[in-house]
Parts: C-alpha cells; structure tokens; sequence
C-alpha cells in the first residue's frame, strides 16, 4: 500500500494510545452503599407485606431474548421463577435478527443452543462489504475452530427465536410464567420485595413476592429510569425491509452497503426472505418510500437494486430507533436491571443479543453461589462484578465497536471520511488486520486492548494518507493529518469515558 506493515503500525498504535489505556483503568468506582429508593410512579411503597409468604425467588419483567433464557436457566438451577410478559403471542421486530458466534456460544454455555433449531434459522459466516464508492467489496470471514470449521453466527426471524426461548422455558416445572403487563415495583424499607402487575384481559391487578427482581423489558423499558442513571440518546434509525428470492454476493454472508448517504444492513433471515436495514440519520423522511426509490436504491449494489425496489412498492417500510445507553447503573437492593433496559448500542454490529445473552451466563454464575438472594449487600458485590467483569470483556469491546464503526461508516465530513478510507485500506492488508478486528467484531475474543490498538493503527493509517496526499504541499498534509487524529480522538475518547465504571 505506502510501505507500512502491520507491526510497525501497531508499535506506533500502542506508543500512541498510552493515555486511552490509562482511561480504560481509571473508571471510577461506586460508592460502596445503596441509596434510597427515588420517588417514582414506578414504585409502591408497603409497610404491610411482612408476613407475606414469597411466591417465588427471582421475578422476571419481559420474556424476551435475555428475560427468557436468564428465567429458563435460573429454573434449571433450581430457583423458583415468576416471568411476566406483557404479550406472549409471537412478535414481530426488524431488529434482533442477527446472532454473532459470541452469542452462540454463550446460547451453548446456557444448555439453550436447541433453540436455534426448527425455524430455518439461517448459518451467517462473515461479512462482505461494499464500498459504493470504490465500487469494491471486503470479505471479511468469521475465524476458524481448531479444526478449521468456521465459527458461524446465525440469522432469523427474531419472534421464532423468542418462541423458541419461550417454549424452553415453559418446560421447566420451577418456572411460571404469566402473561400480563406489570405496573408497579412493590417496595419495603427501601428495597424492592415483588411487583403489581394486571394480567391481561383483566382491570384488576395482582401482586406477587420474591428475594429478586429482574427487569428485562426492553429498549422502550417503564422501569429504566429509576434503575439506569445514563440517558438514552437516538443517532438515527433503522428502515426495514424484506426482499424474496435475493441472491447473495457471497453465500452465507451478511452484506454491509457503504454509500455517501447512509450504511445499510443486509442478512439472510429464512431460505428465501432476505432483511434489509437502511440506516437514516436524524428523523426519519416523511415520504420515507420516495426517499429509499431515489436516495439509497440508486447506491444498491446490483444483485440487491432489483429486488429492493420491488420491495419498496409492494411494503410498508417499518422503522426502529437505533440508541445508545451506558450502563451506569442504580444499586437498589432486590432488582437489577438486564437487556436493553440496562445496555444499548447501535445495532450496525448486530451486537445486542450477544452482550445479553453473555450477561445472563454472568448472572446465573453469580445468582448460582448466593445463598440469600435477598441479601442486599450480596447483591450489591454481585452487581460491582458483574459490572467490572462485563465491561472488561465484551461489553465494553461490543458497546465502543459499534459506535466507533457507525461514526466512521456514517461519516458525514472529510475527516471521518479519511478515516475510513483508512479503515478499509486497513482490511486490505489482511492477516492480523483482519483477524483481531473480526474476533472483535464476532465477540469471540472481545478484547479491550486489542481494539483500541486496531482503532489506533486505523487512525495512523489515516494519518499517513493525509501526509502521502499532499506531496507537493506537506504542510497542508500535516495540518489535515492533525485534524484527522483529532478526530479519531474525539470519536474513542467519549466513547471510552461512557464505559467506565458507574454504580451509585
């Protein structure tokens, strides 16, 4: 390319980043008390429920991916379970469709990898992406087991899985599970023993007990603010599709479409129904099918062009906001917070599942050797590691990644956009370049040194550029070079500073 191999960039990479290291290790630590429970409609205070029986020991909010199986490998340990859904019939969503081989692996470590299978769920073996630009493609594999078999992910219809998770769970004779919509966190001296919840169909509400609560509803989460102290912020979102009978530019690969106007997502979730995610950044267009026909259609590569186009005439596009939330959590004694009520990042990595379902094996670790679940102290150090413990594997690799990614992919001025000229000049250089960034990006070696020193040697690379440029004016190159590293910085330093750690 211009001379510069891998090692020498990555030596300059790690001289270079000395300072994101030390932020990564000065994450502050929480004061080691629990405050009171805030005033919030959420919450019910009683002073009457202590000679109350407990009807179970841990309450589930929401039966969805991480809410499922954290209930379902909870009552194989032998803890008695209430989990509450609002709706148990099959939903229907356009995001949460794509499972890394992380999230595989950790559906292996709960004993729940059957429920991949019986809905066509669809071998992902990497990526190839597309440059509009360049008008040229990356391959970009998944790594190899010892024996050389690819580690694949798998991509689905994201209600089958649920059913799926569902349906193991109902099996389990320690488990209940109840479809009605909670209303209210019961609490007593400032912790909380149980919820009010109304079951469907039905005005009148009804209050069940236990030694912990567990709120796992969701990204548009009811409880959230009384447990999570982080805002949710919105970048852009997410514009569904389906196309039947596309091919594929590689078989068993998802495809990522970078053009100027915005990244768009495109997996195999059936044998012949193909999803596509166009990103829109800002508020979504109010001719939001004009803006597909004529935007982002003309940027489709042309094995895709045909069918998304008939796609737009024959569907209503549905839309989901893409958000971040740091997991900067409340210490309430008797709940915690799982899922994206807890965590969320952009879903451009197709990393959210993975980081919930990783949470739970966490957790059932944790839960497995507390004697007293309502040991509020217990709790509390329970929570301290699994905050510490997550965000030194994948959590914190998964949460930056895809936000550094979307930045860089969505770039919208001239230095973001030389950093990721960069970005794919340093994919071409293959070996090491693409293997760390992949382990990364499949969350099976989730690293945080490794991708802080991968986003650096990006970041010199785009340096290098910016001097190699301007050969006939160096110091217009250096002042551009200066500009992109500030960039850089400006995109990984907030980034870090989000994931350090926070528990009040």
């Amino acid at each position: 390319m211009y001379g510069w191999t891998f090692t020498q960039l990555l030596y300059v990479a790690v001289a270079n980043v000395s300072l994101s290291f030390a932020l990564f290790f000065w994450f502050r630590r929480s004061k080691n008390s629990a405050r009171n429970v805030p005033k919030s409609p959420v919450f019910h205070s009683i002073s009457n429920a202590a000679n109350r029986s407990l009807d179970a020991d841990v309450i589930v909010i929401g039966c969805g991916v991480v809410g499922s199986s954290l209930a379902c490998s909870l009552a194989r340990d032998g803890r008695t379970v209430i989990a509450i859904e609002r709706d148990l019939t099959e939903p229907n969503r356009i995001v949460g469709e794509l499972l890394q081989p992380g999230g595989v692996r950790a559906l292996k470590k709960l004993n729940l990898e059957s429920c991949l299978d019986g809905f066509d769920a669809q071998p992902t073996c990497g990526y190839v992406i597309h440059d509009v630009q360049t008008q040229s493609q990356i391959h970009i594999p998944y790594p190899t087991d010892s024996d050389g078999t690819t580690l694949s992910g798998r991509a689905f219809h994201h209600g089958r899985f649920i059913m799926a998770l569902r349906n193991a769970a109902k099996k389990e004779k320690n488990l209940n599970m109840i479809e009605g919509t909670v209303t209210k966190l019961i609490t007593q001296d400032d912790r909380v023993i149980g919820v009010q919840y109304r079951p469907k169909g039905s005005e009148d509400t009804s209050e069940v007990y236990a030694s912990l609560t567990v709120v796992c509803d969701g990204c548009f989460s009811k409880f959230r603010r009384a447990l999570v102290t982080s805002a949710v912020s919105v970048s852009s979102h997410f514009v569904g599709l389906i196309l039947h009978d596309c091919e594929q530019f590689r078989h068993r690969h998802a495809e990522l479409v970078l053009s100027e106007t915005s990244p768009t997502l495109v997996y195999k979730i059936g044998p012949n129904e193909t999803r596509v995610l166009v990103d829109v950044n800002g508020k979504l267009p109010s001719d939001i099918k004009t803006y597909l026909r004529n935007v982002v259609a003309p940027n489709f590569p042309d094995h895709l062009r045909g069918s998304f186009l008939k796609a737009i005439e024959t569907q209503v596009p549905r839309s989901m906001p893409n958000s971040f939330l740091p997991s900067h959590s409340s210490f309430i004694p008797g709940v915690i917070a799982l899922g994206d009520a807890l965590n969320m990042r952009h879903p451009l990595t197709g990393g959210g599942m993975t980081v919930g379902l990783s949470d739970v094996v966490l957790w059932r670790e944790y839960l497995g050797g507390m004697k007293d679940l309502g040991d509020g102290e217990e709790l509390r150090k329970a929570m301290e590691r699994f905050q510490w413990r997550r965000k030194g594997a994948h959590a914190f690799v998964v949460n930056i990644l895809a936000q550094a990614l979307y930045a860089l992919f969505a770039a919208s001025d001239a230095d973001l956009g030389q950093l990721r000229r960069a970005c794919f000049a340093y994919f071409r250089l293959g070996g090491r370049a693409v293997s760390g960034p992949v382990g990364l990006l499949s969350i099976l070696s989730p690293n945080p040194f490794v991708l802080i020193g991968h986003f650096f040697a990006v970041a010199l690379y785009a340096v290098y550029f910016s001097i190699a440029d301007e050969k006939w004016a160096i110091h217009r190159g250096f002042w551009r070079a200066g500009n992109v590293f500030t960039k850089a910085c400006k995109v990984i330093f907030p980034l870090i500073w989000s994931e350090r750690h926070v528990l009040v």
